[in-house]
């Protein structure tokens, strides 16, 4: 069913708050997931809301203040202490934000987290601070190497923005044949997952999303996006966590920015960005193709057509748990 941009974040808001978060977290956290929700990426939306009251609200779930753990002017690392990633990540994002722009380079890690949400969301707030940067997360080992049917690293997206003199150029991927917010999304609308893009506990090829979840993903881009998720969970290591961090908890993420100007003109790069991306756009496509786009084009121009329609949409047992969550405070229809 469709709901209006304001209703969608007030269930998102809502079901944080029931999850155990603060009013300030809760809207920190649904500008995020709605954020997704504008992108079309519905799986790491409002079904996301979901997942996090889940997790949150199991016995035994318990979190700390994130904090600075180390400090230098060029670094810092983050600790998250089991807060989620869209709280933990906003903080790294911001603190690496303030030293590069005022020392030219930042290095900034941030431990102990989980589910990091869309890694260009933080790259734009980069790029429109003028910054170029460099974002990688680690994950809980549910995806298997190229040739191989068991879990060895994580889905582990890897993100860069560039400003530019127009729309920045962002590049946001995930190095798993499927996310796995998408597995968990399949399995709670009762959906197969495609051919060959899971096993089960046994290495068999697998369209079970339940039994994916407890076997692994496949890697993209065969040994290429296999070695591409190997550097990535290598990356997120750096940040003080393990190789492989266990139960979908303890991630590290990695946060790499600069100024170009510590090497050329900031507005002579920015126009260089804008003139490469124009020639990009201007390809002549292949036959009977669409015309060519730059990364994060889509996902623009998805965001301003929700926004001028008001509109998102929500399927509609995800849409009822969340009414049931909010409760009595939920706006009329």
């Amino acid at each position: 069913m469709k709901v209006t941009v304001s209703e969608g974040r007030f269930l998102a808001e809502q079901t944080m708050v029931a999850a155990g978060h603060n009013v300030d977290e809760a809207a920190i956290i649904a500008d995020h997931l709605i954020d997704c929700e504008l992108r079309g990426l519905s799986y790491g939306g409002l079904p996301r809301a979901l997942s996090v009251y889940e997790r949150m609200t199991k016995s035994g779930f318990d979190r700390g203040n994130i904090e600075i753990a180390h400090e230098t002017p060029l670094s810092a690392l983050v600790d998250g202490h089991n807060n989620i990633g869209y709280l933990v990540g906003r903080r790294a994002a911001e603190i690496a934000i303030e030293k590069a722009s005022s020392q030219g380079m930042a290095v900034v890690g941030a431990r102990d987290t989980w589910h990091t949400g869309m890694l260009s969301y933080y790259a734009e707030m980069a790029a429109n601070a003028d910054l170029v940067s460099m974002i990688a997360s680690n994950a809980s080992p549910n995806v298997a190497p190229h040739g191989g049917s068991e879990g060895r690293f994580g889905t582990n997206p890897i993100a860069f923005g560039f400003p530019s003199a127009d729309a920045p150029v962002i590049w946001d991927i995930g190095t798993s044949m499927m996310m796995h917010g998408e597995v968990v999304l399949a399995g709670r609308l009762g959906d197969d997952l495609p051919e060959g893009s899971a096993f089960d506990t046994d290495g068999t090829p697998t369209t079970d999303p339940a039994k994916a979840l407890q076997g692994a993903i496949a890697a993209w881009g065969g040994h290429k996006g296999s070695g591409l998720a190997i550097v990535v969970q290598l990356l997120g290591t750096l940040c003080a966590v393990p190789p492989m961090p266990k139960d979908m908890f303890g991630y590290g993420c990695l946060f790499v920015m600069m100024r170009p100007d510590l090497l050329m003109s900031l507005q002579d790069y920015k126009a260089n960005v804008a003139e490469y991306a124009d020639a990009i756009r201007s390809t002549r496509p292949v036959e009977g193709g669409d015309p060519v786009r730059m990364p994060y084009d889509r996902s623009v121009a998805e965001r301003q057509r929700r926004i001028v329609e008001d509109s998102i949409e929500v399927v509609d047992v995800v849409y009822q748990r969340l009414r049931t969550i909010a409760g009595s405070n939920i706006p009329p229809e």
